[in-house]
């Protein structure tokens, strides 16, 4: 570090968070800097742990007492001094939120600027007859009339209307006493006072004359005189203003009207609240802005969409008794031809919709579950309408969120919910492309470039497949850390330290090279951007590498390179080198395994897959793989498990779209979904808890001698629960000790010194250990340690057999009472990985 200053280096000395080796470096200063080495080598403790923690503490110390309070307190890394540092944002790996409400459009922000695009210069179309509605002023009127041709003779009118419930006779007198003469009937002007003096005919339609003129460019009082002609007409008239105009022998009416409204609907005037789902005034009543509600599932009702209505494929229509309402159907199908033997995934939309809603012949499944609705007085319907109920599309809104006024404000053509449900890449095409007059494109200038330019960073970031309408809590964690990484972008901060982690998790190749370019944007903008990855190409970009090993855990945390990526490729002692030079590298299989039993699936129509037929052999590993957006997740995540998931009652969400699932799923017994989600960051959690191994061992513990003589209970070997664990630091092994404004202490326990359990308790011993000293064995010591011990169908044997799976997926380095909250992102991820291995089950 000689030579180096903090204003071009954020200088590290003695870093010794987690299991960093007491190390020293010197990392440039806006640069595009990638840290890499093997799982559980300490890059996270580097740059997230270190880095990132002492950033972000500066940054908040710098604030006042006052609002410190409402930030959480940040302890200081363990580490002798970091120089040189800027504020730090962490992108990490994971999903951000679980909110049902948020979106990619609302965390990106860019539906923020289309809904005020639409309130600035949204037209509003009649849903009747498709016409544009607009609300005239006085000034619109007034400019249309004098641009009408020299010597055209114009007569200002309106309906002539009963106010206050007055007879007709009584009106024309009030209207004469106001100084109007003349009203108009069937195209001829009669006097006020005549009519009068006749009697006014109710049934009659009369227009009431507020002016007749000439127009003529060179009256300078043409204009105040039609000013006022119209104001009045729009008053008499309650909002409508009529403008007969004859030039020659032509003669037409214009209708203006001063009042929202067309074809006798009056409609919202269009405002950013409109368009807000999350906002009481914009969002659909029946859903209230959710686009779903519980009710009657179609997954639940009709599972197997292979079967047809004859072959009980509505399954709410099986049995004895309820089987009456598929019979009615059955017996009179003739009659509307109604195929009842056609799988039920062959029907037409209408047939289908003519199942659910029913007709004169036969009540339909809607019908049906209106008479289980009635009849909850009984058990037996109450268990009916339970089993078959879940989340379903809102049937007002068909999922857009919105009130239905919203959807009739366009821009372009399209509604904004027809604008969320394109992809981004499309939404970008639309936006570029959108023609808008010279007035409309002023009003909307700025807010157009932030939206194009948000959108364009969603693409370059290889999201241009996504909706603005997915929910964020249905995303990977590597698409929310991209969209963060594009929300970063827009916000064009600089001076600061941006940390991510594997930002290319989930990245097809193809999109890599767009994710370099996005971050060396971030860079340019004048950033530091520091980045935890193991792709080549992004490091093979990066300024500058820093290599932590040579192993992990334990046997990591120490600096085995730093430099360019072509000097790190002629490293010998670097794992990575030896991969990246394919010196050393996984081994493949010459011979694959054979397969007979399958899933298929068929007419897969979720997102964007096209009704596509596919196999999902048993028994072997199966890749599903595509570039980014291709359908990957919706095939598997949305389709094949919620499908095999519902067959065992244990899925509540809405099932994908497909036709049909066929083959040997009857042989599956169990399915589990390992994703990208971290496992819970609890200090009490641990690899030997997650994987169920210490509740063998606390029973083992407990059937010791000594502790049979004391009455021990497994329960007393838990740092859970009370008992024998130590009370002083309820079983944490350390203190806790709150400093106000400033970050909480934690200090090593002085009743138990770290061992988290009473000292009477940690005097039961087996084969010479305590229960404190098993937690502090590595997972390859534990299973060498109880191997020793292990006996046919002991209690031994079942804990070797539960942290096998431990050391097999690479992790038994760890402690076993290691706290799950210093664990990595791969090691937590492989420890969920090996959580479902100790289950053993043979068809998953």
């Amino acid at each position: 570090m000689a030579g180096k200053t903090p204003e071009t280096h954020i200088l590290i000395k003695g870093a010794k968070v987690h299991n960093l080796k007491n190390i020293s470096l010197a990392i440039p200063r806006n640069r595009f800097v990638v840290i890499t080495g093997l799982s559980g080598s300490g890059k996270s403790s580097l740059a997230f742990d270190t880095l990132y923690a002492e950033g972000q503490r500066r940054y908040v110390e710098s604030l006042s007492a006052y609002a410190r309070q409402f930030l959480g307190r940040m302890s200081k890394p363990e580490v002798e001094y970091i120089k040189g540092i800027a504020p730090a944002i962490a992108i990490e790996q994971k999903v951000n939120t679980r909110n049902p409400r948020s979106t990619v459009g609302t965390s990106t922000e860019i539906y923020e600027y289309i809904k005020l695009l639409y309130a600035r210069i949204g037209k509003t179309y009649s849903p009747v007859s498709g016409n544009l509605v607009r609300r005239d002023s006085v000034t619109d009127v007034c400019d249309y009339m004098t641009k009408l041709p020299a010597n055209s003779r114009a007569t200002v009118m309106c309906r002539l209307l009963l106010k206050h419930n007055r007879s007709l006779q009584t009106q024309l007198s009030i209207l004469l006493q106001q100084g109007f003469s003349r009203i108009k009937y069937n195209g001829t002007f009669e006097r006020i006072e005549e009519v009068i003096k006749q009697g006014a005919d109710e049934n009659k339609n009369y227009f009431l004359v507020v002016d007749r003129l000439t127009i003529r460019p060179d009256d300078e009082d043409l204009l105040q005189r039609l000013a006022d002609s119209v104001q009045t007409a729009f008053y008499e008239g309650d909002g409508e203003c009529i403008c007969e105009i004859e030039h020659g022998d032509a003669i037409r009416q214009e209708v203006f009207s001063n009042r929202f409204e067309a074809d006798g609907i009056s409609f919202e005037e269009p405002t950013s609240n409109l368009f807000s789902f999350n906002n009481p005034y914009g969002a659909c009543k029946t859903c209230e802005g959710f686009g779903s509600i519980i009710g009657i599932d179609e997954d639940l009702v009709i599972p197997n969409k292979s079967l047809s209505v004859y072959e009980d494929a509505i399954a709410c229509w099986r049995g004895e008794k309820l089987s009456e309402w598929k019979d009615e159907l059955v017996n009179n199908a003739y009659r509307f031809n109604f195929p009842v033997h056609k799988p039920w995934y062959d029907l037409t939309e209408e047939q289908r919709q003519l199942v659910w809603d029913g007709n004169k012949y036969f009540g339909g499944i809607n019908a049906f579950f209106k008479f289980v609705e009635e009849q909850t007085y009984k058990i037996q319907y109450r268990v009916i309408q339970s089993r078959y109920r879940g989340k379903t599309v809102c049937p007002e809104c068909r999922g857009t969120r919105l009130r239905s006024d919203a959807n009739y404000v366009k821009v372009g053509g399209k509604s904004i919910s027809e604008i969320v449900l394109m992809p981004v890449s499309e939404v970008l095409q639309f936006f570029t492309s959108l023609e808008l007059s010279e007035f409309d494109r002023t009003v909307v200038k700025r807010l157009l470039q932030e939206i194009t330019n948000r959108l364009r960073f969603l693409c370059d970031v290889g999201l241009s497949y996504l909706t603005l309408n997915r929910l964020s809590s249905t995303l990977s964690g590597g698409e929310s850390q991209r969209i963060n990484l594009a929300t970063s972008l827009g916000s064009s901060l600089v001076g600061s330290m941006y940390i991510l982690d594997e930002p290319s998790i989930g990245l097809h190749p193809r999109d890599t090279h767009r994710l370099i370019r996005v971050l060396q944007q971030l860079r340019q903008l004048g950033n530091s951007v520091i980045v935890v990855e193991h792709d080549e190409e992004i490091m093979h970009a990066a300024d500058h590498l820093i290599d932590i090993g040579p192993m992990a855990g334990e046997n990591g945390g120490q600096i085995m390179f730093e430099g360019k990526y072509e000097q790190l490729v002629n490293e010998q002692e670097s794992l990575t080198a030896l991969y990246l030079t394919h010196r050393m590298g996984i081994p493949v299989p010459k011979i694959r395994r054979k397969w007979r039993d399958y899933i298929a699936l068929s007419g897969v129509r979720e997102n964007n897959l096209r009704g596509i037929d596919v196999k999902f052999p048993l028994n072997i590993l199966v890749a599903v793989t595509g570039v980014s957006g291709s359908g990957k997740t919706s095939l598997v995540k949305r389709v094949l498990y919620p499908s095999l998931k519902k067959m065992y009652g244990g899925y509540g969400e809405r099932t994908g779209r497909f036709d049909k699932i066929t083959g040997d799923y009857i042989k599956v017994t169990e399915v589990e979904m390992v994703d990208q989600n971290p496992i819970g960051r609890s200090s009490r959690s641990n690899p030997a808890t997650y994987v169920k191994a210490y509740d063998d061992i606390r029973s083992l513990f407990a059937d010791q001698p000594l502790a049979r003589t004391r009455a021990y209970k497994p329960g007393f070997f838990s740092f859970n629960i009370e008992g024998g664990r130590c009370e002083e630091c309820e079983g944490e092994g350390v203190v806790q000790i709150g400093m106000q404004f400033m970050a909480d202490i934690h200090l090593t326990c002085e009743s138990c010194k770290g061992k988290r359990f009473k000292e009477e308790v940690l005097e039961v011993t087996y084969q010479g250990l305590n229960i404190a000293d098993i937690l502090d064995l590595t997972i390859d010591q534990a299973i060498e340690f109880f191997s020793k011990h292990a006996q046919s169908n002991s209690v031994e044997n079942r804990i070797v057999s539960k942290l096998k799976p431990l050391a097999e997926t690479g992790l038994g380095y760890l402690r076993m009472g290691q706290s799950s909250d210093t664990l990595s992102g791969g090691e937590a991820q492989r420890i969920k990985l090996a959580s479902f291995l100790v289950k053993g089950a043979s068809d998953k």
